[in-house]
């Protein structure tokens, strides 16, 4: 079983310095280097979920620019669906600035969504056959609001599955929190929710109680140096972080859910696949880069058998 995998979400392009260290507010530091890629949360997710394996389609918005010409060649490349890659021919694609320092791997980023926050009710109705066909929807907050949640509404009316990953943190209505089946957040974006500040297992817990209180399914927390947490209705685990000499961490969360829905859309259960997303993750952040840094199916299955057997 391979359900198909509808991602729809964010393209930017990713314009990457490394530097000594991060600035200060009004600081200038100069940079070690420079690199332009693909990017962003959706488009991310969606490579990462391609290459672990997984039957993906990518629903996201690009302007008729150098930057859509980046999306396009990547996509040809990797051998993605382009079908339902949206062009906005008056307005430019998105872009994310990142700064990553290069002791300590962490990163600040800033994203301006450009096209992909300018999708239409139009281009809604383009994709809904789309959307009301799929195993399960994959959606973030980096896209213009009215039309994601007419994406999320379109799914949960037929039936679809609806995984969110709720970055960057968003107060959402009561409604659609209700048809999400199960949300994705790390450890400050469940904070953002939730109220609870996540210092251990028993914060965790009570974070998913509360979102599951307002209608979420399960749920799943990715923790950094905690590990990854997983809750649904009958019980919670919590996943000791992988070892692994961390070059980039940008990246690591979507790295995450590609893994996570990939092993859902293959049948696995919520702590299956909280395994291999953490794998996923884990092997993300080994290398530079955001998509391009996305592992293949073959190193994930080998970290993951010889981590959990």
């Amino acid at each position: 079983m391979n359900k198909r995998i509808v991602v729809f979400g964010s393209f930017v392009v990713d314009l990457t310095a490394r530097t000594p260290r991060l600035p200060t507010p009004g600081e200038t530091v100069l940079g070690k280097s420079f690199a332009m890629g693909p990017g962003g949360k959706g488009s991310n997710q969606a490579v990462a979920a391609h290459r672990a394996g997984g039957d993906v389609t990518l629903v996201t918005k690009v302007g008729r620019d150098v930057f859509g010409t980046v999306a396009m060649d990547f996509y040809h490349k990797e051998g993605m669906d382009t079908a339902y890659i949206l062009e906005d021919p008056d307005g430019e694609s998105g872009c994310a600035l990142i700064t990553v320092d290069e002791t300590t791997a962490q990163n600040e980023i800033v994203v301006v969504s450009g096209a992909c926050g300018r999708i239409t009710p139009q281009d809604v109705e383009r994709v809904r056959p789309l959307i009301q066909s799929a195993g399960l929807l994959l959606v973030q907050l980096e896209v213009n609001f009215d039309a994601l949640f007419a994406v999320i509404r379109i799914a949960h009316e037929a039936g679809v599955p609806v995984v969110l990953n709720p970055a960057p943190a968003a107060k959402l209505p009561p409604e659609i929190v209700r048809m999400v089946t199960i949300m994705t957040p790390n450890e400050t974006e469940a904070e953002f929710l939730t109220g609870v500040r996540i210092t251990g297992p028993e914060d965790a817990c009570r974070a998913a109680e509360i979102l599951m209180e307002q209608g979420v399914e399960q749920v799943v927390i990715t923790l950094g140096a905690m590990g990854a947490f997983a809750m649904n209705r009958e019980r919670w685990e919590l996943l000791a972080p992988l070892e692994v000499e961390a070059v980039d961490t940008t990246g690591a969360g979507d790295a995450f859910n590609g893994g996570f829905v990939t092993a859902l859309a293959e049948g696995a259960d919520l702590f299956t696949a909280l395994r291999y997303g953490n794998v996923t993750g884990a092997l993300s952040v080994t290398r530079c880069g955001t998509a391009p840094a996305m592992p293949g199916r073959a190193e994930i299955e080998a970290l993951y058998k010889k981590v959990y057997g």
